[in-house]
């Protein structure tokens, strides 16, 4: 099976983002800035993975853009 550069890239975004939001919750006190971090920031690979079982070529372009959006957003 051949790396999947994409799907270890989100992965590692999702950990950082996840120490990041425990950082401001804990280190901080910033728990609504946090919260929306982790929910956006953990979405994208979640929505890269569900792009890996699209069911057409159509499929998997909306969804790697749903996820490349998301990543956008949560950027920026």
């Amino acid at each position: 099976m051949r790396n999947n550069v994409v799907k270890e890239k989100s992965f590692a975004f999702a950990l950082r983002i996840v120490k990041l939001s425990k950082y401001l919750s804990q280190e901080k006190h910033e728990y609504v800035l946090s919260k929306q971090l982790l929910h956006s920031g953990t979405a994208i690979g979640a929505l890269v993975r569900e792009a890996e079982h699209a069911e057409s070529p159509a499929d998997f372009v909306h969804k790697m853009s749903v996820a490349l959006k998301e990543a956008n957003e949560t950027v920026y």
